[in-house]
Parts: structure tokens; sequence; C-alpha cells
């Protein structure tokens, strides 16, 4: 970043002078408009005056220790800023049911144009937060309020059949439940909670009586299995980019779960917004919780000291004197600035993904026994002729397990199983850097009408080490291989052509390291798996084991689809 160490000090140094003159004012009622209150805390600076105003709204408690204890409220009023910290709708201290994303279509509209109206708002609003409520943003902006004038996004979802609660169609049973149950005055302690016989009971709809309570929200997510009208309230499609004219900085991590969702609005902005050029990213080598607490020097096995951890703060007061005040003509830093992990270190582009990056081809190959991390599945630049296909049995009882959530996990015990394929390369003789997004184009047969794959990109370490790149398993539920608008069911046996996201990357594979693929089936306890009935998932209560072949010859060249970054010669 271009804000200097001793900047950054002098800024510590002088923190808690500065934020001393603060005016803060607690338990604010704002009203809906259909009469709810959603209760707020509010700073502003010493002064009595008109200020531009930062909103943060948070399912999570305003008075959370990370929000209130870190001391965002006093750092950008001490700075010459409103900043309001809002409980969401059925959340916190507020009225109403919570309802999802759902509530702040009106919501969020709500509350930046009664902002607007105070008397210590100069009428400009800008929006910060983290996860829920950077997707929230991103909702409340496609409504458009006359106030609102730049945002700052960090670690919003936005995919909502590719990152959540489906990803590749395939419903996350697990995190709907666990995430739902944080809601609403009936909770279930969750230590309680017999998760495995939680797991087991089908039908899907009613698992979560089995945990303890019921979920409206959770079984409306599952009888909207398509991308219909009700996903499609919160879903940006082209359209709604080439209406969308806010400036955003989007925040992300390359362990972060909500990743997909971060750049598909980066995407979407830079590819159809006439605000394109207004458009900044910093991604770094973050997990989740990181994109907002400022990193760590590690994320499993993958290691890069100091160089990891981001004060964010001077970050974004950049972002808001130049978006939000007006007291700087330009924001300081690049278009986008990304973290390579591997080779560890920061490197600015004029876009994401860079141009230098460029897809090439990394063929399946095998003689038919890819089977467990000792079979003689390889992955090689040079396409195949006639080879056998690999197959495996899968069954849904005894489902493969999935990666921690939070990247970095080594997955070498899991493949030991013999319904796990793995396709290794050689030995690098030189580094192979990816920057962007890498897919699996994959043909593979089912003797079922539906079933799942699920695929890992990973490091190969040279002492055996197979460590996980990117924010979570990619999957596909193969009913919803023509698009999420509509469930086609396989023709048993035939093979078929798959696209799995494995997400987005900056890693530089190093000398003496592998690339390297892991399939499967399943990804347990993060999705439910699939039952291979081609029945619908709700109502399902039947079991069935399907037999899976992956295909790679000639005709049917299943390849993983890297973006292999090539710098240009200095």
């Amino acid at each position: 970043m271009r804000v200097g160490v001793a900047g950054l000090l002098l800024a510590g140094l002088l923190s808690g002078r500065i934020e001393a003159q603060v005016q803060r004012r607690d338990a604010i009622k704002v009203a809906m408009r259909d009469g709810v209150s959603l209760i707020s805390d509010l700073w502003l600076p010493a002064g009595a005056a008109k200020y531009p105003a930062i909103i943060i709204r948070t399912p999570y408690g305003r008075r959370a220790e990370w929000m209130d204890g870190k001391g965002v409220g006093e750092y950008f009023a001490a700075r010459g800023y409103a900043v309001v910290v809002q409980d969401v709708r059925g959340t916190g201290e507020s009225g109403g049911t919570f309802a999802f994303l759902f509530q702040e279509i009106n919501d969020g509209y709500d509350a930046i144009e009664w902002i607007a109206k105070q008397p210590w708002s100069n009428g400009r609003v800008a929006t910060m937060g983290l996860s829920y409520f950077g997707a929230s943003q991103w909702v409340t902006a496609r409504t458009r309020p006359p106030h609102l004038v730049c945002m700052a996004p960090t670690a919003a979802g936005g995919l909502y059949f590719n990152e959540l609660p489906y990803v590749g169609g395939a419903f996350g049973a697990n995190w709907a439940l666990t995430w739902l149950n944080r809601f609403g005055p009936d909770r279930v302690d969750p230590k309680k909670v017999d998760w495995a016989k939680v797991a087991r009971h089908r039908p899907l709809r009613t698992m979560d009586s089995v945990m303890g309570r019921v979920m409206p929200i959770y079984r409306s997510f599952l009888d909207h299995p398509t991308m219909d009208e009700y996903w499609r309230k919160l879903q940006y499609f082209d359209e709604d980019f080439a209406e969308a004219t806010l400036p955003a900085m989007t925040i992300t991590g390359w362990f972060d779960g909500n990743q997909p969702g971060a750049l598909f609005y980066w995407r979407g902005m830079r590819k159809h917004s006439p605000a394109r050029d207004r458009q900044f990213l910093l991604a770094g080598p973050w997990d989740h919780t990181q994109t907002w607490t400022g990193g760590g020097e590690k994320i499993g096995a993958f290691e890069w000291g100091k160089r990891g951890i981001v004060d964010y703060r001077p970050v974004q007061l950049a972002w808001f004197d130049y978006c939000l005040k007006g007291t700087a003509t330009a924001f300081p830093y690049s278009r986008a600035r990304i973290f390579v992990t591997g080779s560890n270190e920061w490197r600015d582009f004029p876009d994401y993904p860079p141009a230098a990056s460029a897809t090439k081809s990394l063929y399946l190959r095998s003689s038919g026994r890819a089977n467990t991390s000792g079979g003689d599945g390889r992955l090689e630049w040079q396409p195949p002729q006639r080879e056998t296909a690999d197959r495996f049995t899968y069954d849904p009882r005894d489902p493969t397990p999935g990666p921690d959530e939070d990247g970095g996990s080594d997955l070498a015990p899991l493949q030991k199983r013999a319904d796990v394929l793995v396709y290794t390369s050689a030995p690098l003789t030189r580094p192979v850097t990816i920057i962007g997004q890498s897919k699996l184009e994959l043909f593979a047969a089912s003797d079922g009408f539906d079933t799942d794959f699920a695929a890992v990109l990973i490091d190969r370490f040279p002492d055996g080490r197979s460590i996980m790149i990117g924010p979570k398993v990619g999957m596909i539920r193969t009913r919803y291989r023509a698009g999420y608008t509509q469930e086609l069911p396989l023709v048993p046996d035939r093979p078929t052509k798959l696209f799995i996201d494995l997400y987005d990357a900056a890693h530089t594979f190093l000398p003496g390291h592998r690339i390297q693929l892991q399939l499967a089936s399943a990804a347990s306890p993060h999705f439910n798996p699939n039952q291979n009935t081609g029945n619908p998932v709700a109502t399902d209560t039947v079991w069935r084991v399907a037999r899976q072949m992956v295909i790679h010859e000639a005709t049917f060249a299943s390849r993983l689809l890297l973006p292999v970054f090539t710098p240009p010669p200095r």
C-alpha cells in the first residue's frame, strides 16, 4: 500500500487524542416505512455542523466487540464524518422479524434517506461493512437511494446459486442451519445439537426441526431451488450493473468464503457500469473475518509473515475523503492491489484480472487408476488421445468430507479414500503463477439421474502435504449443468460436459511443488450429499449409490483451465 509505516505509527500515536473529540448518541430509533423501528448508535465530530455520513448495518449486534471495541465509529467521527451503526430488522434491539437480505431492499433505502434528513447530515451518505452488511450494500444500492454516493463493501456475498446458500446448485444445509440459528428468540444452543442425527435426517426441508427449531427462511431457501423471482430480488444481472453508477472500493481475501460474490460484483461493475473507472479492489491473503480485522501472518500451511497484515482504516479513510467528503481529488491507490501467495508479494495492476493472465489447459490423464493419491492420476500440458476412464462409487450415506472452508487445509488424509480421484503434475522446474479465475472442464457420466462432482485445486508441497487453494470447494449439481433457471436430469451413463468453478486465486506454485486436482462427489458437511435420485431435493427421502465415471481422452478431454500469469519483460 502507499501508506508508509511511519504514517501508520503516527496515526496510532495520535488516535487516542483525536478520538477524544467525538460525541456519541446511543439507541436512536429510526422508523422504517412500515412503522418498525431500527435501533442505531451515532458518532459525530465534536463541533456542531453538517457532516457526510457513513452507515454500517449489521445483524450481529451493533455493539459487538469487533465493531465497537475496534473504534470504527470513533475513528471516522474524529476525522470529520458522522457514523451510524444500526441493528438490522429482527436483530439486536431492533424491531420486526429477521428476513435475510430481502428486508434490506426497503430498510437500507429508508435508513439512508433518514440520515439525509438529520440536522447533522450534509445529505451525502456512504455505506460500509463486512459480510452480510457488505452484501446488503449491493442489495440497497439497486434501489438507488437519492443520497447514497459511494460504497465500501468488504467480503460481500452476491451469488445465490454459486456461493450461498447454494454452491454449484448444491444446497449448503450446514451453513443455512447454523447461520440462521443465530437469529430469533428461539435460538438453539449448537453445543446441544446432535449434528450427526441432523445430517442423517431426510427430507431436508424438515432438517431444522431435528436441530430443534423451525426456521421459515431455511425452508424458503429449499422451496426455491432455481433462479426464480424469489432470488432475482437479490441477484444482480448485466442490466443491473449497467444502471449502477456508484463508486465502490471492494475488499476481499483469497480464502474468504464470500470471495466469489465480491469478485462477481467487481467484474460486473468493471464490465458494465457507467462508474467502471471508479471501482477499486484490494485482495489479500485473508479469510472471511480477516478482511475486516486486518489479516494475519499465515493461513493453514501458507505463511507470509507481517506482509499479510494491512491497516484497512487509513485506506478506507482515503476512500471516503475521495468519494464522500470530496477533499481528495483522487483515490491514492492502484485500481487493483493484490497479494500473490506462494511468492508472498503485493502487486499493483491497472485492472483485475491482469492482462498478462491467459487461460492455459492442464489435462487430466491416467490409465484408469486415479483413485487415491497413490493412483496414477496425472496433470499434463499435453492433451490425451486414447485413455481409460477413471471410475469410483459414491455412497451418499458415507460422503467424502470437505475441506475446511477457511482454506489452507491439508487434504492428503482425504486422498486415501477410494471415492477420491487425484491428478498431480510432475514437480515444477520453474514457478507457475496463476492470477484470476480457475475452472474445471469435466467430462463425466453417472448411472443416476442426478449427482454431484466436487473439485479442489491444490498446491502439493515437496513434503507431501496437499494444500487447498482458494476459498471453498468447487461444486456442480448436475441437474444445473445448463444454468440455474432449470433442472435437467442426466441421461444415465452418457458422457456429459460439466463446468466447475474453482474460484479466484493469486498464487505461485514454486519450483519443486506440484499442481494437483482432487475430485469427488461430496464435500460433507458443507453441502447436503446428493442422493442421486433426481427427485426434488427438499422432499427426497430415498438414498441411492451412484457409479461415477470421469473421462479423459481425445473427444472428451477433461482439463483444468488456469489463468497463468506471464509478467511482461522488464
